[in-house]
């Protein structure tokens, strides 16, 4: 045993030193930004761009005459941190051998050093592996490490010279593991009293580990100072993302919209809340953002930059065998100004119950774009050491809210959701749906859980909406019109409200569970800091890879599950098969076949059209392809891609 346990110590102290001499090679040169200190780094194309991060560049240390207490308050507080924190925290993940990290610095001083070191520990000894520039603005650094070892935990460390180091610890991949768990969070307000920490968040999921940090976006709520925005919510959940990979992506918030329709990159002048299409602030400031939340992720599918330079990063990212594919579902939607009739106070908000729902329903108008679908469609394909997949994504591909802002105010159809352009959604879903993904997201300040129908009711995917992390910013109800049941087959549960409903824009959606505010108006909930439930909190995702049971928890803000406080919203957890996520009605099968391999991959499609119809990893070697229509098939079956054409033109009558 002695010996054994020798031989380990020397073959660990052997891959590291390997290891280490691969990271100093593999390591990119990341080229400086704007020159430090510039006090306009943005340009002046938009009316935004003067008014972009002020608190954050320029001579940003010194007291400015004439500024707001709100930009003062702000400036005391980057002013008020000791300079041993001046790297305020990191976040990374790990993909395919590559590591990618994001250090987060404070402003820095101009005598501080302006280069960060990344080491790892070695028999107790840290050892410089890669040094990469701060970059201006935005004060953060990133690291490209190949040929990654992902089988070991190992110590990491950033440093800037003699002032400031932060630690953590990169996970192994947990590729053993049968349940892989994912926290899923979205919305931090920061009109709370606890702004510049989460205590009860920290704690809750300190315990709970989970293998997976989700962010589907607002990670704050700052707008035009987005670095001390970012900053703020670093601090507050650093000591959760410095030892696990962590998903970030970028929400409206987020690049300082009240709403966002990207429009694939246009410019948009800020008519009726940005409904015109675009972004607002310029292109600089949007890829700062983008830079600082989202570089950690594994390097996007297609790189090349939209209008106006903005850069994309939607990507696959894989954790112990399961996919998560990262959406960007705002980046390319569509605008409602001008393209399709008002019908409410605002361009993107319906009242009218009479409204055509084919007015707003137009051929030409996106969703994801073509680009990204394309990138549906190669991941539903590609299971590469893929067991089960999950789609991240900013919002819900539905409108699950009745009243928004208060219980006076209610709203037939919000387009903020990604219930439109329906056909869009509907795109978007027969993706996921075939590879029986299941979905999760944020955005909308309410929890619920859905399942999707595209054609039918319950023919689609589940999917998860969290809480807000902080629900005090703009509070939404699940309150259906004089207090309607649905319909279809009984979901037992203890909520009211569930089954088979249609949301305002005609989509076909099954609640089943939802966790609304116990009071109607978001002042009561904005001056509440208390324990009452303000809906409040985070969604926990248990994925079982032996089972293929997924669950889902939502988790009250205040809960303390230190002191045995385990209760859960009302109506969660919630646990279905994966394969509950394709719900068409199997109408017979094609003959047996052996497959070449036992747990392949096998993909059905459509032979006249190619449509794909269905691809998925099975288990054992004997397949019997379920259909849903009368046609002709072929299906293909491979190791980690359908490569391998198993009967052709094979007719289903």
């Amino acid at each position: 045993m002695k010996n054994a346990l020798i031989h380990r110590h020397i073959n660990t102290a052997i891959i590291l030193a390997l290891l280490s001499l691969a990271f100093v090679k593999a390591s990119p040169k990341i080229k400086p930004g704007i020159p430090y200190y510039q006090p306009n780094p943005f340009g002046n194309k938009t009316k935004w761009a003067k008014n972009s991060d002020n608190v954050a560049i320029g001579n940003w240390w010194k007291p400015v005459t004439g500024e707001s207490s709100r930009e003062k308050s702000m400036r005391d507080w980057l002013r008020s941190i000791h300079r041993s924190k001046a790297i305020a925290f990191s976040l990374y993940t790990h993909d395919n051998g590559i590591l990618k990290i994001t250090g987060q610095c404070f402003p820095l001083l101009p005598k501080e050093p302006k280069i960060v070191s990344l080491e790892i520990k070695k028999n107790n000894r840290w050892i410089k592996i890669a040094e990469e520039p701060v970059i201006y603005p935005g004060w953060s650094v990133h690291f490209k490490v190949k040929n990654w070892d992902n089988t070991l935990n190992i110590p990491f460390r950033l440093r800037l010279g003699d002032i400031s180091k932060f630690e953590g610890l990169i996970r192994r991949n947990p590729s053993d593991k049968e349940e892989i768990t994912v926290a899923s969070m979205s919305c931090n307000s920061h009109k709370d009293k606890e702004r510049f920490s989460r205590t009860q968040f920290i704690s809750n999921l300190k315990s709970q580990d989970p293998d997976l940090l989700f962010f589907a976006g607002d990670q704050n709520y700052v707008h035009d100072e987005a670095t001390f925005g970012w900053l703020q919510f670093g601090m507050q959940f650093r000591d959760l993302m410095r030892d696990r990979p962590t998903v970030c992506i970028v929400d409206d918030h987020d690049v300082g919209h009240p709403n966002l329709w990207g429009e694939a990159g246009a410019v948009s002048n800020g008519i009726s809340g940005a409904s015109d299409g675009g972004y607002m602030y310029p292109a600089a400031y949007v890829n700062m953002v983008t830079r600082q939340q989202t570089w950690n992720l594994p390097d996007p599918f297609d790189p090349s930059p939209i209008l106006q330079g903005i850069g994309v990063y939607y990507t696959e990212l894989n954790v112990g065998g399961v996919s998560f594919a990262i959406l960007e579902d705002r980046k390319f939607k569509s605008a409602p100004l001008g393209k399709i009739p008002q019908m409410g106070p605002r361009p993107d908000h319906i009242n009218d119950p009479k409204y055509d729902r084919n007015a707003i329903n137009l051929d030409g108008l996106k969703l994801l774009g073509e680009r990204q679908l394309k990138f549906l469609d190669h991941w539903t394909r590609n299971w590469e050491n893929d067991v089960i997949k999950i789609a991240l994504s900013q919002t819900a591909f539905c409108g699950a809210v009745h009243m928004h802002g208060n219980g006076k105010n209610r709203l037939l159809a919000d387009l903020d959701c990604n219930g439109w352009p329906q056909k869009g959604r509907n795109k978007a879903l027969k993706k996921l749906r075939s590879a029986r993904a299941t979905h999760l997201c944020g955005d909308q300040h309410l929890a619920v859980v859905v399942k999707h129908g595209i054609e039918n009711h319950r023919d689609g995917p589940m999917s998860f909406t969290n809480p807000a992390l902080v629900n005090t910013i703009y509070g939404r109800w699940w309150w259906p019109k004089n207090e309607s049941k649905g319909r279809g087959l009984k979901i037992k549960s203890p909520l009211p409200w569930v089954d088979d409903y249609l949301d305002g824009l005609g989509n076909k959606i099954t609640m089943f569970a939802y966790a609304n505010p116990d009071q109607l108006d978001i002042n009561i909930i904005r001056k509440n800091s208390s324990s009452e439930n303000r809906g409040d909190g985070y969604g926990l995702v248990r994925i079982n890879k032996k089972t293929e049971n997924i669950t889902f928890e939502c988790w009250p803000r205040f809960a303390d599950i230190s002191k045995g406080n385990k209760a859960q919203f009302t109506g969660w957890p919630i646990t279905f098969n994966m394969s509950e996520n394709d719900g068409r009605k199997v109408i017979g099968y094609l003959k047996e076949v052996k497959l070449p391999n036992a747990n392949s991959v096998v993909e059905l499609t459509e032979s006249q059209t190619g449509e794909l119809i269905y691809c998925r990893r099975i288990k054992g070697e004997l397949f019997k392809a379920p259909v849903f229509k009368k046609s002709k098939y072929t299906l293909r079956a491979g190791i980690n891609k359908a490569d391998k054409i198993i009967l052709h033109n094979e007719q289903f009558k």
